[in-house]
């Protein structure tokens, strides 16, 4: 096992003004799972084609430990760099068995007899497919499918697996036991994992590494715990969690955790301080009487919870949760307990 780094990284289209991906740095820890997150078009998937070797970086170097896989004048090819794939698709071979699609990568090593059998059984067991081992693509599920494209991915125990968008096709039932079973097999297999996604859900529960990227540009990595709770930036706090961002003024100079004191006096707007992004989550957003005024503008009832979209008298939109009913035009008091400023 080694250290996947990315050393400034950088790609470019024929015919497209704007770079793909423009000078990405990022070291992958080894062993650990890396989410890259990002909406459509951002260069999240360009940069993961750039890691399986698909692609060649107009610019810089990708190194695995210390062997140079792209930059500096090399490019080494996909099938030498010992890394796995699962896309969207599944991209399985429909006229194979379960166990054929399995143990193809195998049989292209020259791997044969006992040695390949024993190997595609203990990566079906892995993902708790053995007894489909028989069967053909077209007789399984889209969650069955999925798991024989990661069973795939372990037979060859690769050093990097890497993963498309894989949860894209399935339905939300399917996705979270999908979940499921690429943390188990992350933990199984010890692999370095990397995992592209426009869902942040899906990066936050998956991943020990989340890097946020938009516009080509990485903008910021941190564990899940600490890109929820300290975003960097309106583009990193709006796309992570479903917060609200309010443009007001702070007496508070660098302090960036807000608690309901601090965020009463904002409010208030005094005309103290400087403007600042203050990012308030649903969550701290509180139906109380000691609080300040707003009017409901949206009620969404969600089955354990109602979520509402509450309009300042500026016009400003905060997102709140209660388990109470109010409707469209009421007018209710809330209280923010803690804010952060980006």
């Amino acid at each position: 096992m080694a250290q996947l780094i990315l050393n400034a990284i950088s790609k470019s289209f024929e015919g497209t003004a704007r770079a793909a991906v423009n000078d990405v740095s990022l070291t992958v820890r080894e062993g650990g799972f890396l989410a890259l997150l990002g909406p459509s078009g951002c260069g999240k998937t360009t940069v993961l084609r750039m890691i399986a070797g698909f692609e060649q970086p107009t610019d810089g170097r990708i190194t695995l430990g210390d062997k140079i896989l792209a930059g500096d004048g090399r490019m080494v090819a996909p099938e030498h760099r010992n890394m796995a794939m699962v896309f969207q698709s599944y991209a399985l071979w429909p006229h194979m068995s379960v166990a054929d699609n399995v143990g193809y990568p195998l049989k292209v090593r020259g791997v044969t007899g006992e040695t390949r059998r024993r190997k595609v059984m203990e990566a079906l067991s892995a993902v708790r497919l053995e007894p489909y081992a028989d069967r053909r693509p077209a007789d399984l599920s889209g969650g069955q499918r999925q798991r024989v494209a990661l069973a795939r991915c372990l037979v060859t125990e690769p050093d990097v697996v890497l993963l498309d968008e894989p949860l894209a096709n399935l339905d939300r039932h399917l996705r979270q036991e999908m979940e499921e079973t690429f943390r188990e097999f992350h933990a199984r297999s010890g692999a370095t994992m990397i995992y592209v996604t426009h869902d942040q859900a899906e990066a936050m529960a998956l991943a020990t590494d989340v890097a946020v990227m938009s516009e080509g540009k990485l903008l910021q990595v941190a564990t899940p715990e600490e890109i929820y709770a300290r975003p960097e930036g309106r583009l990193v706090g709006g796309l992570v969690g479903q917060g609200a961002i309010l443009s007001l003024r702070s007496p508070y100079g660098d302090r960036r955790n807000l608690d309901w004191i601090a965020m009463q006096a904002m409010m208030l707007d005094l005309g103290q301080g400087v403007d600042a992004d203050i990012l308030v989550r649903p969550q701290d957003v509180e139906l109380s009487s000691d609080g300040f005024a707003v009017t409901v503008v949206s009620v969404l009832f969600e089955g354990e919870r109602y979520a509402l979209k509450l309009a300042l008298p500026d016009g400003q939109v905060l997102k709140a949760y209660t388990r109470l009913p109010v409707k469209v035009g009421d007018e209710v008091r809330v209280a923010i307990r803690a804010g952060w400023r980006l």
